[in-house]
Parts: C-alpha cells; sequence; structure tokens
C-alpha cells in the first residue's frame, strides 16, 4: 500500500479505528505511550497542533545529537514517508527543529514523529509539517554520542522498536504503528468496525439504546448460565462492535 493510498484510507478512518482492527486480527497494538507524569512532563506523543493526522511509511532515524543522520535518512525517503526519531525520549533537550522540519517538508515527507522533544514550534507551524512529539523545549542536543550501527534502520518509541517495513498512523488521540505486511487486513476490519459503530450511533440517536442494539438482557442471562462468557464473545454472536 503506498502512502497516497495510506493517507486517502486514514482520512476516513480514526487511529482508534486501526487499533480495533489490530485487536481484532490478533496483532499487538503498538501505540506511543502517551499521558503525564509529576509536574504535568509529557510523556506520550502528541501533534503539534489540533486536526494534524499522519500516516505514511517509517523512515527510522536514531539520534545521538548531530543533525548529519537526518540528511541521510532524507536521501533515502519517497514523498509521503514519515521520519520517526529515536532520541531515547529525553526531556532534557529537543532533537528536530524549523531547519530539519524545512529540509523535510522540501523532501516530501509527509511528517515527523519524535520520541524526545522539539523547539522553534512557531516556526514549524509555519512551515505546516505534521509533528507529534513529546513536547517543545528551548535547548537544542546538548552532546554528541556514538552512532548506533542501526541508526537509519530501526527507532524505538515506548516499548516499541520500528523500522522501514512498519507504518505509522496518528490523529488527536495518539500514535500507532502497523506492519506494512498486516495494514490491508488492520485496515479492512477497521473500516467495517467504524461502519457498523456508525450505524449504531445512528440507531442511538434516533432513539433504539445500544443495550436494545447488542441484546444486553440476553447477554445478562447468558451469563448467568456460563460465568466465563464475555461481552466480547457476545457481541461477536450478535454483530456488535464496542471495543471499550
Amino acid at each position: 500500500m503506498d502512502n497516497d493510498t495510506l493517507a486517502r484510507r486514514f482520512g476516513e478512518l480514526a487511529a482508534a479505528h486501526l487499533a480495533d482492527g489490530c485487536v481484532r486480527a490478533g496483532l499487538a497494538v503498538r501505540c506511543a505511550p502517551t499521558g503525564l507524569v509529576a509536574r504535568c512532563a509529557p510523556t506520550g506523543l502528541v501533534a503539534l497542533a489540533s486536526g494534524m493526522r499522519l500516516a505514511g511509511r517509517v523512515i527510522p532515524v536514531r539520534h545521538v545529537g548531530s543533525v548529519d543522520v537526518f540528511l541521510e535518512a532524507f536521501e533515502s525517503c519517497a514523498p509521503g514517508d514519515v521520519l520517526v526519531v529515536d532520541n531515547g525520549g529525553r526531556l532534557d533537550e529537543s532533537c528536530v527543529g524549523d531547519l530539519v522540519a524545512l529540509e523535510a517538508a522540501a523532501a516530501g515527507l509527509g511528517g515527523i514523529a519524535v520520541w524526545g522533544l522539539h523547539r522553534d514550534t512557531v516556526d514549524i507551524l509555519a512551515i505546516g509539517l505534521l509533528l507529534f512529539s513529546l513536547g517543545a523545549i528551548p535547548t537544542g542536543p546538548l552532546s554528541v554520542g556514538d552512532r548506533a550501527p542501526d541508526a537509519l534502520d530501526a527507532a524505538t518509541v515506548g516499548e516499541w522498536t520500528v523500522g522501514r517495513g512498519d507504518l505509522v498512523f496518528g490523529d488527536e488521540d495518539g500514535v500507532l504503528f502497523v506492519a506494512a505486511a498486516e495494514a490491508e487486513q488492520v485496515f479492512a476490519l477497521a473500516e467495517s468496525i467504524r461502519d457498523t459503530e456508525r450505524l449504531q450511533a445512528e440507531r442511538i440517536r434516533s432513539g433504539v439504546s445500544l443495550r436494545s442494539q447488542v441484546r444486553f438482557d440476553d447477554f445478562l442471562a447468558s451469563r448467568e448460565r456460563t460465568p466465563g462468557l464475555s461481552f466480547r464473545d457476545h457481541l461477536r454472536t450478535v454483530g456488535g462492535e464496542i471495543e471499550v
């Protein structure tokens, strides 16, 4: 699936649908961490601006303080690819600023996801490049370390390590990674889940409760007879969708 197709199909979905598709397919749900810790320090990837939606092939980079690794990555990217930067989740320095963002946009990238911080927020917003990160800080890299042998082959985001065989998606709910080889299956399931949920929502608005749609009274009765019965098992028999 090329980047244009990914963007088009994701444009009709949410990251939540793709996450549900992964669950339905029995795949690991590889979400970038999200949330807050003490003193409101960010621990998850969030969009630089509301409404940003990211979709494309992963171009992984392990950053150790020098911008040349980004420039080298741009040499082998295709239009719509997404730079996924592993800066170890550091909260004491930024690793992406306006010049990297401008060069990425000029190279045709679809956006950047940073497991770390960025800076030059106003300039990046003016550039218009999609960017997800842990937040912003004024300082750039504080030191230069030794480059890893796989600096252009893999990037770790939270507990997940991704490479060029992966795709990345992001919206207001966060960032999700899906293996390219599994994308068609995940998209098909996600689109089916979306359609069913939309129908259920329309019926709720028309006065048909969700409980009646999913025959919740039948579930309660069945659970009395079979205590191990899960609600998801019941939903599979009635064609409903509630993933949370």
